[in-house]
């Protein structure tokens, strides 16, 4: 049974920076897809990024371009989302999500979701 359990969540100034983790375990392939969503208070749920195992590609909402960044750690079976300029607008739930052997692009997978999801951890932008 695949479990993603996210960490580094928080409070941070507008133009900080968090780094948030998403510890992977239960894999039982070497062929997913995990990436990042988010979910504000009142609003549906939005792909921030994502990456590819086979190949390692990556893609990200036009709204975080730029300003963050995902990575792995497979010894570690972690993935980790480097957010640096953040924006009060940033605030959210960061929910983990992975699908193991994926038939899309990460791109349809980071506009539809996955298959499994982690409980979230909260991140707030003070302005």
């Amino acid at each position: 049974e695949v479990q993603l359990v996210e960490s580094g969540g928080g409070l941070v100034q507008a133009g900080g920076s968090l780094r948030l983790s998403c510890a992977a375990s239960g894999f039982g392939f070497d062929d997913y897809v995990i990436g990042w969503f988010r979910q504000a208070p009142g609003k549906e749920r939005e792909g921030v990024s994502c990456r590819m195992s086979e190949d390692g590609s990556t893609y990200y909402a036009d709204s975080v371009k730029g300003r963050f960044t995902i990575s792995s750690d497979n010894a570690k079976n972690t993935v980790y989302l480097q957010m640096n300029s953040l924006k009060p607008e940033d605030t959210a739930v960061y929910y983990c999500g992975a699908t193991t052997t994926p038939y899309y692009s990460g791109l349809w997978y980071l506009n539809n979701g996955m298959d499994t999801w982690g409980k979230g951890t909260p991140v707030t932008v003070s302005s």
